[in-house]
C-alpha cells in the first residue's frame, strides 16, 4: 500500500483581501454588508478548490473568514423589560460569527433592529478569525464529483479548513460559556459554525432544505399524522392556497398554490426524519417532522432545527394512558414532564423544571375546544391535563413493574410516551416554546391495547381531528406577535440580545 509522507509543510497561506469593519446604524444596512462578505469569502473557497481539482496541486492554503457582528455599549440601558429578547445584559462588546445571511436575512434585520432601538449602539461589520470550513463554503445542491479527491497530491485538510467540532458546541445555550479575559460576550445563540453544522445535518435527516422550514413545527412519532398531513396541505393547495404559498415534501418537491400535483418526483426512499411544509412568505407556515419513535431523535431533530429559531414547536403523537378513568381516543395537554429519557442529562440537568407556558398552553386548549365542540366542564370528559414522564425504554412493561409504577404515581403521571419531555426540554434550553398534546393509544397498566379490527377505526378518526387541533393550535400561535410568544420564562440571567 502506499504511504503517502508530505515532509514539506504548506506555509503560505491565500486569502481574499481584508476588509474593513464599517458601522451601521441601519439594519438593513448591516445585513447586506454581512452578505457581501459571506458571498466573497465562500466564492474565494469554492473558486480556490476548483482550481485546485483541476491540477491536484498548490503550494497555498486557502482560508477565508466568517463575517462578524458587534456592538459596544458602556451604559446599563432603560430597555423595554416587557421584551425576553433585543438587549445586552451590561455594559461591554458583545459579537457572534454569522452564515447563511441570506437564509436569515429576516431574522437578522428584526434582532439588529431590537438592539438598535434598545442601545442607541451602531452596529460593527468586519470578519471574524474564525475560518469557514471548505464543506459549509458550498452553494446548495452543489455535486462533488470523488474524482477531484483522487487527483489531490495532498490530504484536502492541508489546503482548507475542515468543520473542527472542537469549536462546534452548545457552551452559550447550556450557559456554561466562559469568556477569556478581554474577549467580548456572545451576542446570539449559536456561532456560525455551529449553525453551519446544523443546517447540513437537517437537509440530510430530512431531505428538504433549509430555506423551507416554517416558524412553527409540529413533531409526531406516527407516519398517520405525516399521511394526514400532505392530504390536508394538498387539498390546501387545490383550493388556491388558503393562506399558504406551497407544500414542500421530501426531495424539496414543491406543490404551489393553485396547483393539483408537484412539479417534481420524490426521492427513491424516505429519509431517516421526513419533513413537509406548508409554508408562506413570511415563513409562518408549518412544518411538520416524523421523528420516529424515542428521545434520541428527538434530540438530534430538534438540536439542529433549533439553530432557526423557530417562535414554536409542538409534540402531536400517541402516547400510553395511565388513569383508569382515561379512554383509547382521549387528549393530554403536558403541564408537567418526569424526564427519564436520558439524552439531555449532561445539557439539562434533570432537576431543572420545564414551566407550562401560557401562549401555548391556552392555544392548545382553546384549539380543542374548537375543533372537537366541546368546552368547560364537557371538555374535561376527553382531555386531562397533567405531568407526561418520558422513558427511553419502549418495553419498560416488560420488567419488574414495582419501581417504575411507584415513580409513575408518585409524580402524578397521567400519560407516558418515549419523545415529549425531550422535545420540551430542548425547547427550554434553546430557548423555543414549546408545547405538548397528545392522544391516548393503549393503557397497559389496566390490559387495554387495541384490537386490529380497533386500531384501523381509531387512527381514521382521531388521527385526522388531532392534526386539525394541532394546525388550529399552530395557527393561532402565529397569530400572537413574536414578542408576546417568546416568554421571559425560557432566559436567564445572562442572556443573549439574539432571540
Amino acid at each position: 500500500m502506499d504511504k503517502r509522507i508530505y515532509h514539506q509543510a504548506i506555509d503560505k497561506v491565500s486569502s481574499p483581501p481584508a476588509v474593513a469593519r464599517q458601522s451601521f446604524n441601519d439594519a438593513r444596512e448591516a445585513v447586506d454588508a454581512l452578505k457581501a462578505i459571506y458571498s466573497r469569502n465562500t466564492g474565494f473557497l469554492r473558486d480556490a478548490f476548483a482550481a485546485l481539482g483541476e491540477t491536484g496541486e498548490s503550494d497555498s492554503r486557502y482560508r477565508a473568514y466568517y463575517p462578524e457582528i458587534s456592538i459596544s455599549t458602556s451604559s446599563f440601558a432603560q430597555i423595554d423589560t416587557r421584551l425576553a429578547y433585543g438587549h445586552v445584559p451590561s455594559p461591554g462588546t458583545y459579537t457572534t460569527t454569522i452564515t447563511q445571511p441570506e437564509l436569515f436575512d429576516t431574522y437578522l434585520v428584526d434582532q439588529l433592529n431590537l438592539v438598535i432601538r434598545n442601545h442607541g449602539v451602531p452596529i460593527v461589520v468586519g470578519e471574524s478569525d474564525t475560518p469557514i470550513p471548505l464543506h459549509f463554503a458550498f452553494l446548495k445542491d452543489t455535486y462533488v464529483e470523488a474524482a477531484i479527491a483522487d487527483r489531490l497530491k495532498r490530504p484536502l485538510r492541508d489546503h482548507f479548513d475542515v468543520p473542527d467540532l472542537n469549536a462546534t458546541d452548545d457552551h452559550i445555550v447550556n450557559g456554561t460559556y466562559e469568556p477569556g479575559p478581554g474577549e467580548p460576550l456572545p451576542l446570539a445563540p449559536f456561532t456560525a459554525q455551529r449553525i453551519d453544522y446544523s443546517l447540513h445535518r437537517l437537509a440530510h435527516y430530512t431531505a428538504t432544505s433549509p430555506e423551507h422550514f416554517q416558524n412553527f413545527v409540529l413533531f409526531t412519532n406516527y407516519q398517520f399524522y405525516i399521511d394526514e398531513f400532505c392530504a390536508y396541505a394538498r387539498e390546501m393547495m387545490e383550493k388556491g392556497g388558503e393562506g399558504y404559498d406551497s407544500f414542500v415534501e421530501p426531495g424539496n418537491v414543491v406543490t404551489l398554490a393553485g396547483d393539483k400535483t408537484p412539479h417534481a418526483s420524490g426521492p427513491a426512499r424516505l429519509p431517516q426524519m421526513p419533513a413537509y411544509h406548508l409554508t408562506r412568505k413570511d415563513h409562518c407556515g408549518i412544518t411538520m417532522v416524523n421523528i420516529g419513535v424515542g428521545p434520541s431523535n428527538a434530540k438530534t431533530i430538534t438540536d439542529h432545527i433549533a439553530v432557526l429559531r423557530p417562535h414554536a414547536w409542538l409534540m402531536l403523537g400517541h402516547c400510553a394512558g395511565l388513569r383508569h378513568t382515561q379512554a383509547l381516543g382521549d387528549y393530554v395537554l403536558a403541564h408537567a414532564y418526569v424526564r427519564e429519557d436520558h439524552v439531555l442529562d449532561d445539557d439539562l440537568p434533570v432537576w431543572v423544571p420545564l414551566p407550562a407556558l401560557a401562549e401555548v398552553q391556552v392555544a392548545l386548549q382553546e384549539a380543542v375546544a374548537e375543533i372537537t365542540g366541546l368546552s368547560g366542564y364537557e371538555l374535561k370528559r376527553i382531555m386531562r391535563t397533567g405531568t407526561v414522564a418520558t422513558i427511553d425504554n419502549r418495553n419498560w412493561e416488560l420488567r419488574e413493574q414495582r419501581g417504575p409504577v411507584q415513580r409513575l404515581s408518585q409524580s402524578r403521571a397521567i400519560a407516558l410516551d418515549m419523545e415529549s419531555a425531550t422535545i420540551a426540554a430542548n425547547g427550554f434550553r434553546f430557548r423555543v416554546p414549546y408545547g405538548t398534546l397528545l392522544c391516548v393509544s393503549d393503557k397497559p397498566l389496566h390490559g387495554e391495547l387495541k384490537l386490529p379490527g380497533m386500531a384501523t377505526d381509531f387512527y381514521k378518526r382521531q388521527v385526522s381531528q388531532h392534526l386539525k387541533i394541532g394546525i388550529r393550535a399552530v395557527e393561532k400561535l402565529a397569530e400572537m406577535p413574536p414578542e408576546r410568544l417568546h416568554s421571559r420564562k425560557l432566559r436567564s440571567f445572562s442572556e443573549t440580545a439574539f432571540q
